[in-house]
């Protein structure tokens, strides 16, 4: 990427970081939805460690994939209701550059908050140092994913009624493999296994998505404005 194109990802990053300052009870909404659907659970299975903990790794891998898709819903929305992002397409510079920065606005806002709070989850469940270690890892790795499978999703249903529930229809079935390997990563920690291979395959995902998945998200912001 030029010295351009990284300017104007960060600029476009910022623009949007302080979008999120601004509507805090917006942005909060999918750290709260995270916090109350974790911590539901321990009241519907009961309170027994041993089931708590057997069904940490994936019931917070689950919690953390809806919680980060409900962030990207209004990612684009906001630029195309007041014409920004006609503008945006217009510039000289790279739409995939204003993807990024879109895309990394989204995981700092989202995505990280999700990674501080999920050893707190964690320590609910009961799970020990080595699984929340991986937890933490297996989100640093997974939610990246999510957010750029989410600019995707969220490019396709572009001004569309019932976006949100497209999007979720969209974007869910290519998630599975993200939350696969990350809930085997923490539950073979849990259990005292390596969890490196799971861990290993989802950085591959990771890898694997971010070359890919700007580009069709700027495609499909180009098909969505036409």
């Amino acid at each position: 990427m030029s010295g351009s194109g990284m300017g104007m990802l960060l600029a476009v990053a910022r623009r949007d970081l302080r979008l999120a300052g601004r509507r805090r009870a917006e942005a909060l909404l999918p750290l709260g939805f995270f916090i109350v659907a974790a911590g539901l659970f321990p009241l519907g299975v009961g309170p027994e460690p041993q089931t708590l903990r057997q069904i940490a790794p994936g019931l917070l891998w689950v919690c953390a994939l809806l919680a980060a898709l409900l962030a990207v819903t209004p990612m684009f929305a906001g630029d195309h209701q007041d014409g920004s992002l006609e503008q945006m397409l217009l510039s000289p510079q790279p739409l995939v550059s204003i993807v990024l920065g879109k895309v990394l606005a989204n995981w700092l806002t989202t995505g990280l908050p999700l990674l501080l709070l999920a050893p707190l989850l964690g320590l609910m469940f009961g799970l020990p140092g080595p699984a929340i270690a991986t937890l933490l890892a297996s989100l640093l790795l997974g939610t990246p994913v999510l957010s750029l499978l989410g600019a995707v999703g969220a490019a396709l249903t572009l001004g569309l009624r019932s976006g949100a529930a497209l999007l979720f229809l969209l974007v869910l079935p290519l998630t599975v493999p993200a939350l696969i390997f990350g809930s085997a990563a923490v539950a073979a920690a849990d259990a005292g296994l390596s969890p490196r291979p799971h861990l290993s395959l989802l950085g591959a995902l990771l890898i694997v998505t971010a070359l890919g998945a700007p580009w069709a998200t700027a495609a499909a912001l180009r098909i969505s404005l036409d």
